[in-house]
C-alpha cells in the first residue's frame, strides 16, 4: 500500500515512525513550512520533516494547500491512502477524494469529545481522568469524520499536557497501524459521530495562560497542568510576571479576595481563589529558570496580603 503522510509536530512523529516500520511504503511526506524560532529567528524544520529526511523520503512543505500545483504534486505520488496526524490544516475535497482508500486521521481524543486543535490540553484543563486516540475517515469538517477505531488512556493526577502528549502520540502510532491493517482487509466498520455529544478544543493563545483567580483552586490546578508547557499559566505581582509551573489544591477555606497571598512557608505560597486555596510549588520570573518555591523565596521577598492578578494598566495622559 502506497501511503502519503501529513503531519508536523512531535505528536505526529510516532505515527510516521510506525508507518516506516510497517510493511507498507511511505512514498511522501507533507508538513508545515520551516518556522523561525528563538531570539535569532532562525528557521527550524518541523520534527516530521527531520524524520523524513533521515530516511530520504521526499517532503513537501506548501505555504498553501488549495492550489493546483500542490494537488498535482500530491497526485504524482499516487497514494492509496493519506494518513494524517496533527498536520495543522483542514483538507479540502480534492485532497480528500484523491486516495482511493480515503484520508485517515489520528486524533488525540475520544471523539466526539474535544474536536479541534488542542484536545490534549483541554482534556487536562477540564479535569478529565481518561482520554485516548480516535482514528477517523476525514471529511471537510473540524474532526467531524466517521470514527474508525478508538483506544483509551488514563490521565494521571500529576500529568501535564506535556507529559500526556507523548504517551498519546505513541498510542496513536499503534492505532494507526491497526486501522490501516483493517482498512486493507476491508474489516473496518465506521461509526458516525454524534454532533449532540461533541465538545470543542480550540487552539490556545498566549493570553489563555493568564490566571483568573476567581476560579476554584481545583480548576486552577488543572489549568496549570493543561497549559504546561505552552502557553504556560501566569499571573502578575505588580509589574513582575510569575509563570506558575506546578501548583496543587490545598485543603482549607478563606474569605480573602481571590488572588491574595494568604500564607508563605519554606516550600510553597498559598493563594486565595474563588473556592479554596492554591498552593504554588514551582515558579519562574523573567530572565530566570524554573525553580522550586523554596529557591525562589531565597531571592524574592513575598509577604502575606500581596495581591496577584492582571498586569497593571498603563497610565494614559
Amino acid at each position: 500500500m502506497r501511503i502519503v503522510f501529513m503531519g508536523t509536530p512531535d505528536f505526529a512523529v510516532p505515527s510516521l515512525e510506525a508507518l516506516l516500520s510497517s510493511g507498507d511504503q511511505v512514498v511522501g511526506v507533507v508538513c508545515q513550512p520551516d518556522r523561525p524560532k528563538g531570539r535569532g529567528h532562525q528557521l527550524v524544520a518541523p520534527p516530521v520533516k527531520l524524520v523524513a529526511e533521515r530516511v530520504r523520503i521526499p517532503v513537501l512543505q506548501p505555504l498553501k494547500i488549495r492550489t493546483p500545483e500542490f494537488l498535482q504534486a500530491l497526485s504524482s505520488w499516487q497514494p492509496d491512502v493519506i494518513a494524517v496526524a496533527a498536520y495543522g490544516r483542514i483538507l479540502h475535497t480534492p485532497i480528500l477524494q484523491l486516495p482511493p482508500m480515503g484520508c485517515v486521521n489520528v486524533h488525540g481524543s475520544l471523539l466526539p469529545k474535544y474536536r479541534g486543535a488542542a484536545p490534549v490540553q483541554w482534556a487536562v484543563i477540564n479535569g478529565e481522568t481518561e482520554t485516548g486516540i480516535t482514528t477517523m475517515l476525514m471529511d471537510e469538517g473540524m474532526d467531524t469524520g466517521a470514527m474508525l477505531l478508538q483506544a483509551k488512556l488514563d490521565i494521571l493526577p500529576e500529568d501535564t499536557a506535556g507529559t500526556l502528549a507523548p504517551r498519546l502520540a505513541t498510542l496513536g502510532g499503534r492505532l494507526l497501524i491497526e486501522t490501516l491493517a483493517q482498512l486493507k482487509a476491508a474489516t473496518l466498520v465506521s461509526t458516525k459521530q454524534s454532533d449532540e455529544q461533541a465538545t470543542m478544543a480550540p487552539l490556545l493563545k498566549k493570553e489563555d495562560g493568564l490566571i483568573d483567580w476567581t476560579l476554584s483552586a481545583q480548576s486552577l490546578t488543572n489549568r496549570v497542568r493543561g497549559l504546561s508547557p505552552w502557553p504556560g499559566a501566569y499571573t502578575f505581582l505588580g509589574n513582575e510576571r510569575w509563570n506558575i509551573w506546578k501548583a496543587v489544591t490545598h485543603e482549607g477555606v478563606t474569605t480573602d479576595t481571590p488572588g491574595t497571598i494568604v500564607a508563605v512557608n519554606k516550600q510553597s505560597i498559598l493563594v486565595a481563589t474563588g473556592e479554596g486555596l492554591l498552593e504554588i510549588r514551582e515558579i519562574q520570573t523573567a530572565n530566570s529558570k524554573r525553580m522550586a518555591v523554596a529557591q525562589f523565596l531565597a531571592g524574592h521577598r513575598v509577604t502575606v496580603g500581596q495581591q496577584l492578578g492582571s498586569p497593571p494598566s498603563p497610565v494614559v495622559g
